[in-house]
Order: C-alpha cells, then sequence, then structure tokens
C-alpha cells in the first residue's frame, strides 16, 4: 500500500467511498463499476481509479469492484479495525448531543469515558458512558489508552484544554470548539470542525447558482 505523498483531497475523499459503499451493501449491490460508482457520488470514474491507485490494486477488468471487499479494504485503511479508543471532554449541549447519537462505534471507535466540570451531570452516564469530572481527566489518561479526544469545551479554554491533554501523550482531537487548535509537536494530529464553514458553502451556492 502507498502512503506517502497522498494529497489531503484524496484522504478526505475515502470517508466519502466506505460510506457510499456501505449504502451500496446495505441495498444489496455484490459488485459496482467505477463508472457506475462515481454516477452514484458524481465523482467520474477515472477520479475514482486515481484515487484508489494511490493505495494498490482494486477491483478487475470487466468485473469492477466486488463491494464488499472494497468497503473493507477502505476501512482498513481509515483504520475502522484499530479499535480506537476515545473520551470526550465538555458535556455541553453538542457533546451531549454527539455521547448520545453519534455512531462511534460503527466507525471504529469505542467511547470510555466523558469529562465535565458540572456537578449536576458529573457521575451520570450518557448512553451508558460515564461521566467524570475534569479534576479525574489526568489520571483517567495516565491509566487508560486514549487515542482521540473529542472537544467540545468553550472557546476560551480549548487551547490550554488541549495542551494539557497534548502534555498527558494525547496525540488525536477531533476539535468542536469553532477555534483552530496547534501544537508545535508534527504527532499531534486535529480535526477541526466548523459548522459554520459549511453553512456559508451552502450559503455560496444558493447565492451564485
Amino acid at each position: 500500500m502507498k502512503k506517502d505523498n497522498i494529497s489531503d483531497a484524496v484522504i478526505r475523499r475515502l470517508p466519502r467511498y466506505y460510506r457510499q459503499l456501505t449504502d451500496l451493501q446495505n441495498r444489496g449491490i455484490i459488485r459496482i463499476s467505477s463508472h457506475s460508482l462515481g454516477q452514484e457520488m458524481g465523482i467520474t470514474a477515472s477520479q475514482i481509479r486515481q484515487d484508489f491507485s494511490c493505495f494498490g490494486e482494486f477491483g478487475q477488468q470487466g468485473y469492477g469492484y466486488n463491494v464488499e471487499e472494497l468497503k473493507a479494504e477502505i476501512g482498513h485503511i481509515l483504520g475502522v479495525d484499530n479499535d480506537h479508543h476515545i473520551i470526550l471532554v465538555g458535556v455541553g449541549n453538542l457533546g451531549h448531543a454527539l455521547l448520545k447519537n453519534f455512531a462511534f462505534a460503527q466507525n471504529g471507535f469505542t467511547v470510555g469515558a466523558a469529562f465535565d466540570i458540572s456537578p449536576a451531570i458529573i457521575g451520570t452516564q450518557i448512553n451508558g458512558i460515564p461521566v467524570y469530572s475534569m479534576n479525574e481527566l489526568d489520571a483517567y489518561v495516565r491509566q487508560h489508552h486514549v487515542d482521540v479526544v473529542v472537544l467540545t469545551v468553550p472557546q476560551s479554554v480549548a487551547q490550554s484544554t488541549a495542551d494539557q491533554l497534548i502534555a498527558s501523550g494525547i496525540q488525536g482531537f477531533w476539535n468542536f470548539t469553532n477555534i483552530e487548535l496547534a501544537s508545535s509537536r508534527p504527532d499531534v494530529k486535529f480535526e477541526n470542525i466548523h459548522f459554520a464553514d459549511s453553512l456559508l458553502t451552502l450559503s455560496y451556492r444558493i447565492s451564485n447558482h
């Protein structure tokens, strides 16, 4: 599998392929051509073949792709079979909604715990996930293997909270604080989520159609 110099655009299309293949599998479709897959996704067949070639050889000439096998291959590339361990820090409205509704397990993540400062929710469980005090965060991270932190704390403490967690050994952040987090350490990775970016993209499209 080739991994060097793969563009961010290709990497960001991989979850779309995985989601589409999951849908195809649920619909009982066994095999599909790059042309038909492209029609389903609004991507050209040549782009699909080019993207897949970054990771090896998939499919057969004249047959296309086996949906189940291709989904498994892309899932492996994405790491959904690695059983990543995740915690959530900041159980406000958004954090609560993610714990309650987001299918972490279907995407290869096991949620071990959540943390907050509110006495009203410390000691409770949300969707079976225990909520602990922020005072217990450092000890938990030292005692448990944690791959990723979902960060839903207020902006005012976002970077300081991330710095605290980085010092404890955390290297991955799914950041919903609506500010760009950063670290001088190249091994620390951030996926900064900005809901406004998506909404403003829609605004552009409906304003310039």
